[in-house]
């Protein structure tokens, strides 16, 4: 088992990691070796959509995923606290010195296109009657958390906006990890990815996590 990450951050300010960040990371230590296969002979780009405390791309850094050859990394949030507390992560598990780079975005808007090998979302999965709009100041502490809860219609506004354009934001090769609750309904989502997209998708893994049920699914292809 890969060592987690030590965390400290204040989660008045960024997601806290809970059981969906670490079904996340235990993916993502299952899939080591399908991802060093994959990517074994170059460089690679890495990004995360909405790492909050940082802990999935420092534990990416820290053990070398998706291979043991150089990779580039982006961990991309809206909320700018995200992107101080995934430095500070970085740093305090001495991967500070690796090649990261956060960049405040509004899901891959700041990225060219088909560059991304790896992508990571933990998505705002959560129904709700909207997404919340983006806060118009830093110090409207509250509403940034939101932004990381809450999706929308079946909590699939945002993880739509993202599925949409995988073939935009993915390199030929590229890989997408991405986390669903139970009330996305995720079978059907995986259903229409490959019938009418044809892209190839399998469940990675899957936990009860008190009253809800989260999966993560990988999109290639």
């Amino acid at each position: 088992m890969l060592a987690t990450p030590y965390i400290k951050c204040d989660y008045d300010k960024v997601y806290e990691p809970a059981e969906d960040s670490f079904l996340l990371l235990d993916s993502l230590e299952k899939e080591q070796q399908f991802l060093n296969e994959r990517f074994h002979s170059h460089l690679s780009v890495v990004c995360e959509l909405g790492p909050g405390s940082g802990i999935i791309t420092t534990f990416m850094l820290q053990h070398g995923i998706p291979s043991k050859n150089k990779s580039i990394y982006f961990a991309l949030d809206i909320n700018p606290w995200a992107l101080e507390a995934t430095h500070a992560t970085a740093k305090l598990n001495a991967c500070q010195d690796k090649f990261l780079d956060t960049v405040q975005s509004d899901l891959t808007s700041s990225l060219r296109n088909k560059e991304i090998d790896v992508l990571v979302f933990n998505p705002p999965y959560v129904p709700a009657d909207n997404v919340p709009m983006v806060p118009s100041f830093k110090d409207d502490i509250d509403e940034w958390v939101d932004l990381a809860l809450l999706g929308g219609a079946d909590g699939m506004v945002v993880t739509n906006k993202v599925l949409k354009n995988l073939d935009i934001i993915l390199s030929p090769n590229g890989v997408a990890y991405i986390l669903f609750c139970a009330r996305n309904k995720p079978e059907e989502v995986v259903k229409g990815m490959k019938e009418k997209h044809g892209w190839k998708a399998e469940l990675v893994e899957h936990r009860k996590a008190g009253w809800e049920v989260l999966s993560v699914y990988k999109f290639y292809r």
